[in-house]
């Protein structure tokens, strides 16, 4: 199978088309890029910046270029010696424009005699026929006057149309009215009575949906690509792209929403290998791992997108000393806000996870309830049923179980649903054995459950409330483990090499909280947790919430994420609306004052007031923090990008983030890249020949860093074969982690204030082969065995070292 060396990902969408990332193909060259990967690019949604809102599964988005904008891109990029892999959705497809997707609107129009109505995962038994629409602003008697037939007849509806706002529906064959009626409020009821979906009230998404979302997005509807003919009908875009050599490889979307992921990618891989030949199959999946769970072994995939090689990146990088202080610091701004102290994160992942099964995901329990065996529905009553369901699954311990595979984690979860409701002990024991039962529908369905609660109650609840350290609440991560020692890190990435060596690895991306360099930042504090508590302290007197925890989350992000750009009134107003969109989205996530549904204006006046100060009259003054830690930050940032790219797997690179990543959460981390101002910094890097960039805030370091690691992987591919750990002795050898690959060693500084404060390298030494290498980051050469630290680092808290003779 051909994979690639490493991959670059660019955002595919209007404002960056398919000719546009054409025009950067040069660009990724001269990065060392292997591969460019490609956000996904069938039809989305009108204005989708993200393409996960798929309309149109036969056809390229003609917004991002269509299938001419394609074919120009690929021919680009293979001119330039470049891969391509694209990213596909297969769970789900976009509903929030019916128009949009033909094939939604036709069963909206002609319900279940549709052609596509078994392409939706639809009980169509609980909706009496129809698909529950949730838009309206309240229930539908009280709006009805504000809904209006059109009988004139339209392409794709003869009968007319059904208006509601900006909504519109189309009206089921032979169900209008004569022209003269149709404005009257009899005939709009009448009218609508008729139709082949019903309209609710928008909140009426949580319990009384009845199709499968993702998550808990109504506007994106389950698709049932289990079925042969959805699968062939969903893939015939795709597979063309890999038969007329468009596409290399793929990246499947969430796969633990379907129904059977494993039997998903078996297909897939058939498929694709009759498209393109044995060495078309390469595949990474979307897979969330818990910490300490293992990947499928039988998935027919190359491995995952890499959030698990985040993790370890970051918390070998993360100082340990600190965690009890963070915690100290946690315990008394919760003691001084009269709340709750915390007694762990996984109660506190219960209770989130809980509250996400009693609210979005009820419609989805209730579904199971109504699947389960008639004589357990006869035994005990839905509402019990519903809530041993609910707190089965608020104890899952990871996002889903592949049955047969996986009955321990059901299991665990009953055990665990017993003994903190020892009440239910009766249903949660007649429930398991229904729940394992792969006979059964309830079972698979009960599976793809598990991860929208675990998702929603985890990274879109939890990770805005445990708020110590925010670099380590990020997708894939388990806040609960505070940091990984050297040892731990190098059996992680040995496993992964001797596993899945060609698994995705990577820093930053679409879907990360915080960008790389954000959480490098932030991830500073824990070697200063008294200057930070004495800080943070500062901060909440100029401006704060009265929530301390949400003060700490909040801050972190504004020092965290301070930009260069900052130093100009213009950066410092676009960073503070910037802000102003992030503390609304983690405040109302975290749910614990104000919300999405119902907001706390008196709280989120307060909490843009903290924005406006810190942007404001403070800005001084945080600028000052900032640049007390920056150095730390920046040491950090390059450790990680040189410990990724140079790691085992195939490091991938998200757009911008060869300069400094300091983006926050989405759509802030999808912002336009300047790709121009990039290419021109490369090639004064590569043109300054041994000149060294200083780590400041330009980010020239970083690109340097990451374009010599991207060639030395591409020059040199046979020399990343192994995964040794290299060894340091001496005062401060806690403070580098450094391996061989099997000729390139890559050394990198950790904990850099601790390392300051010391005293620096002193007598420290890494332990080497007795052969000649040279540093390719600075052009040093250093002759074979031990080698001073102080010597080999004292440019660049980071060191790459390529044994001679040099590469090709």
């Amino acid at each position: 199978m051909r994979h690639p060396l490493s991959t670059y990902r660019l955002q595919i969408r209007e404002s960056f088309p398919l000719d546009t990332a054409a025009e950067v193909t040069g660009y990724l060259r001269d990065l060392g890029v292997s591969w460019a990967y490609l956000s996904p690019l069938l039809e989305a949604t009108p204005g989708s910046d993200h393409g996960y809102d798929v309309v149109d599964v036969t056809r390229v988005d003609p917004a991002r270029g269509g299938a001419e904008g394609l074919a120009r891109f690929a021919d680009a990029a293979r001119a330039q010696g470049l891969g391509i892999l694209i990213d596909i959705v297969p769970n789900h497809m976009g509903v929030s424009d019916p128009r949009a997707n033909a094939w939604w609107w036709d069963v909206l129009r002609q319900g279940r005699s549709s052609a596509h109505a078994d392409a939706f995962d639809i009980d169509w038994e609980f909706g009496d026929g129809k698909v529950r629409v949730p838009v309206l602003g309240a229930d539908l008697a009280e709006v009805i006057d504000e809904i209006s037939y059109d009988p004139t007849p339209a392409p794709d509806a003869p009968d007319g149309l059904i208006r509601y706002y900006d909504h519109v529906f189309p009206v089921a064959p032979g169900t209008g009215t004569d022209a003269a009626a149709a404005g009257s409020r009899a005939a709009v009821a009448a009218v609508l009575e008729a139709q082949n979906f019903e309209l609710r009230f928008w909140q009426d998404e949580a319990a009384d949906l009845n199709y499968r979302r993702f998550f808990a997005v109504t506007t994106l509807a389950g698709v049932r690509v289990e079925r042969p003919e959805v699968f062939e009908a969903t893939h015939a875009e795709i597979l063309r792209w890999v038969r007329e050599g468009l596409a290399d490889g793929l990246r499947v979307d969430h796969p633990d929403g379907l129904v059977d992921p494993g039997g998903y990618l078996d297909l897939l891989s058939a498929a694709l290998t009759e498209a393109g030949g044995p060495e078309a199959g390469y595949v990474l999946v979307e897979k969330i791992l818990e910490h300490g769970e293992a990947l499928p072994s039988w998935w027919k995939t190359a491995g995952t997108t890499g959030y698990d090689a985040l993790a370890e990146i970051d918390r070998v990088l993360t100082d340990p000393a600190g965690e009890a202080a963070l915690d100290g610091l946690d315990a008394r701004l919760r003691r001084e806000s009269d709340l709750p102290e915390l007694t762990g994160w996984h109660d506190l992942i219960h209770d989130t996870k809980r509250r996400i099964a009693d609210t979005i995901q009820v419609s989805e329990i209730r579904r199971i309830v109504r699947g389960l065996p008639a004589a357990l529905r006869e035994e005990f009553d839905a509402e019990a049923l519903q809530d041993a369901l609910a707190e089965i699954l608020a104890c899952f311990p990871v996002y889903r179980s592949y049955l047969p595979a996986g009955r321990r984690h059901l299991d665990a979860a009953a055990g665990e649903a017993e003994v903190r409701r020892p009440e239910l002990g009766d249903v949660i024991e007649k429930l398991v054995p229904v729940l394992a039962d792969t006979d059964l529908e309830i079972a698979w369905r009960f599976q793809q459950t598990t991860g929208p609660v675990m998702a929603k109650g985890v990274e879109d609840t939890a990770f805005y409330r445990f708020t110590r350290l925010g670099s380590l609440t990020e997708v894939g991560g388990d806040p609960g483990q505070f940091s990984l020692d050297v040892p731990g890190f190098h059996a992680a990435q040995a496993g992964r090499q001797a596993s899945w060596p060609t698994a995705m690895t990577t820093l930053s991306t679409h879907d990360t909280k915080r960008g790389e360099d954000t959480r490098a930042r932030i991830a500073v504090l824990a070697e200063i947790p008294e200057r930070w508590g004495e800080v943070l302290e500062e901060f909440r007197g100029i401006a704060s919430t009265g929530h301390g925890p949400f003060d700490a989350l909040l801050w972190q992000a504004i020092v965290g994420a301070w930009p260069a750009s900052a130093s100009t009134s213009d950066g410092l107003a676009e960073y503070r609306e910037r802000l102003h969109a992030y503390a609304e989205k983690a405040a109302r996530e975290a749910s614990e004052v104000t919300g999405w549904w119902e907001q706390d204006e008196a709280f989120e006046e307060r909490m843009h007031a903290v924005v406006d100060a810190a942007t404001g009259p403070a800005a001084a003054r945080v600028r000052a923090f900032v640049d007390e830690i920056a150095g730390d930050g920046w040491s950090n940032g390059l450790a990680a990008k040189l410990l990724q790219i140079a790691g085992p797997g195939v490091p991938d690179v998200y757009q911008g983030s060869e300069l400094w990543e300091q983006s926050l959460v989405d759509p802030d981390n999808r912002r336009a890249v300047d790709f121009g101002e990039r290419a021109r910094l490369l090639a004064e890097i590569d043109a300054d020949g041994a000149d060294t960039p200083t780590v400041d805030e330009s980010g020239r370091a970083k690109l340097l860093v990451t374009s010599r690691a991207l060639r030395v992987r591409r020059d040199c591919p046979e020399r990343f074969s192994l995964y040794r750990p290299l060894e340091a002795a001496g005062l401060a050898s806690d403070h580098v982690v450094a391996f061989d690959r099997g000729g390139v060693s890559a050394v990198a500084t950790r904990l850099p204030h601790g390392l300051r404060a010391a005293g620096g390298w002193r007598d420290t030494v890494l332990l080497r082969p007795a052969v000649p290498a040279v540093d390719v980051l600075t052009g040093r050469r250093f002759p074979g065995g031990p080698v001073l630290l102080s010597d080999l680092l004292q440019d660049l808290p980071v060191a790459l070292l390529v044994d001679e003779p040099a590469c090709p």
